[in-house]
C-alpha cells in the first residue's frame, strides 16, 4: 500500500519549521525581511517542497535525488538562522531549539535517503 506524503514524519517535521519561520519573519521590519527574511522562508520552505517532489516521482533516484536538495536547503536554512540569530533577528533561545530541531531533521532525513531504493517502492518509503 501506497503511503501518502503526509504519512512521512520528516515531511511534516519540514512543514512546522516553515511555519516557525515564517512567524518569525512576517513581523520583521522592511530590511530584515527583503534580505535575510526572503531567503531564509525560501530554504525553510523548499526543505517540505523537495522532500515531496520527491515523493511524487516516479523513480527512486529521482526521489533520492530531490532529498539531497532538501538537506542542501536544511543546511542553507540553518546559516539563515544563524545570521538572523547574529542581528538580533531571533532569540537566542529560539535560535538554539530550532537549529536543534534542523539537525534531529537532518539526521533523519539522511536516514530516509538511505532508505530509498531498489529494495523498496519509494511510494511506501
Amino acid at each position: 500500500m501506497s503511503k501518502s506524503l503526509n504519512d512521512l514524519e520528516i515531511y511534516r517535521e519540514a512543514m512546522r519549521l516553515g511555519e516557525i519561520v515564517w512567524n518569525w519573519v512576517v513581523i520583521w521590519d522592511f530590511l530584515a525581511k527583503d534580505t535575510v527574511g526572503k531567503q531564509f522562508v525560501r530554504s525553510i520552505d523548499s526543505i517540505a517542497a523537495n522532500i515531496s517532489e520527491g515523493h511524487g516521482r516516479f523513480h527512486y533516484k529521482e526521489n533520492q535525488k530531490f532529498c539531497y536538495y532538501s538537506r542542501g536547503s536544511l543546511v542553507e536554512s540553518q546559516t539563515w538562522l544563524e545570521k538572523a540569530a547574529r542581528r538580533e533577528l531571533v532569540d537566542s533561545e529560539q535560535a538554539r531549539q530550532l537549529y536543534r530541531d534542523l539537525e534531529s531533521l537532518r539526521k533523519r532525513l539522511n536516514a530516509y535517503i538511505k532508505s530509498i531504493g531498489p529494495q523498496s517502492d519509494t511510494h511506501d518509503s
